[in-house]
């Protein structure tokens, strides 16, 4: 595989490791970065660090109560090592709870967590009939339920961009507008969200992001709601955003690609830099 690679695939490839080796550290439960982390270490033909990020992605399973999609990573892992002593002790452990409990492991599956709020459809907050859904809503109650602040600097911060008139230059989203405007930092307002929003974080200034994929997305919708493309792994394209919850955005997005996204939270302030050069 490493042989059918041009020096820049590599190099991407192992910046990509490096990038979501940190991420997966302190987000050992973030199954889409340890995916992500595998397919890389799979495509640099690395089988000792990819079977290690299967396992690991095993266990994050297991954290998050799926047992029946650990014990397929794990049988996955069995196809090429049949003999690993960790995965088969790993299996016994599950099948002898399932005993235990006098059930098939199959039918411990806990139930799934409801889908993220990017998923979900959501009515948006506001006395003007809209189908548009930016995340407002959601956003409010993390922001303002929470007693993070108050309703009149919400409402102060918020802005809502017409759907129908192109931008012309990035919007700054509510974060970056909070963090202008003195009322709550960056970083408390992204920890605030990535405790809620439950999305791994990618630190943008430290990435080198695939401009030509961003400019394959459109201007219109990267620099209205801030969401920049940044990078594509095998049918898979990342997004970052800083409002998680933006159906709108989700949507224009999902239109404009036909593979699959994966959404990641990071620094307005990094993602509109970026942007700017991308979009000039």
């Amino acid at each position: 595989m490493i042989g059918q690679l041009t020096s820049g695939e590599e190099e991407q490839l192992r910046q990509t490791i490096e990038m979501f080796e940190v991420i997966t550290e302190s987000q050992p439960q973030d199954v889409q970065s340890l995916e992500i982390l595998k397919e890389a270490y799979v495509k640099l033909s690395k089988e000792a660090e990819a079977t290690r990020t299967s396992k690991r992605i095993a266990q994050a399973y297991m954290q998050l109560g799926q047992l029946s999609s650990a014990i397929l990573e794990y049988e996955t892992i069995l196809q090429s090592h049949p003999e690993d002593p960790d995965v088969q002790k790993a299996l016994q452990d599950i099948e002898n709870k399932a005993t235990s409990l006098n059930m098939r492991p199959g039918e411990m599956e806990l139930p799934k967590p409801p889908p993220p709020p990017t998923q979900k459809p959501g009515e948006p907050r506001g006395s003007t009939p809209t189908i548009l859904d930016d995340g407002r809503q959601s956003m409010y109650k993390i922001f303002v339920d929470s007693k993070f602040i108050s309703a009149g600097d919400f409402d102060l911060c918020w802005v809502t961009p017409p759907l129908h008139a192109a931008p012309g230059k990035v919007i700054e989203p509510f974060l970056q507008v909070l963090n202008d405007k003195n009322i709550k930092t960056l970083d408390l307002s992204l920890k605030l969200l990535c405790e809620r929003a439950r999305l791994g974080y990618m630190p943008m200034d430290r990435y080198d992001v695939d401009v030509e994929l961003a400019r394959s997305f459109p201007r219109d919708t990267c620099q209205r709601w801030c969401v920049l493309p940044f990078d594509k792994m095998s049918k898979s394209v990342m997004i970052a955003t800083a409002n998680p919850f933006n159906q709108q955005a989700a949507k224009e997005i999902a239109e404009a690609t036909k593979n699959r996204v994966i959404w990641y939270l990071a620094s307005p302030a990094d993602m509109i830099k970026t942007l700017k050069k991308i979009f000039r």
